[in-house]
């Protein structure tokens, strides 16, 4: 559900693809659904949500480093 709150807040125009708050929100889901593929023991599920993670988890320091002091 966040994934998909935040992807829609952006294609609504709420939110930027660069606003924390939309990384945030990817990781966040991301980090969940990968928690629960492994429950699961789902590769494919783990792969997908596992790279999803990771971009997030990028992004969002890039984010971080970028954002002015």
């Amino acid at each position: 559900a966040m994934i998909l709150a935040a992807f829609a807040a952006q294609q609504a125009g709420k939110l930027r693809s660069e606003s924390l708050a939309y990384l945030v929100l990817n990781l966040v889901g991301a980090l969940i659904l990968t928690y629960f593929a492994i429950q699961a023991r789902n590769l494919g599920l783990i792969a997908l949500e596992g790279s999803w993670s990771a971009i997030s988890v990028v992004s969002l320091v890039r984010r971080l480093v970028r954002a002015p002091s």
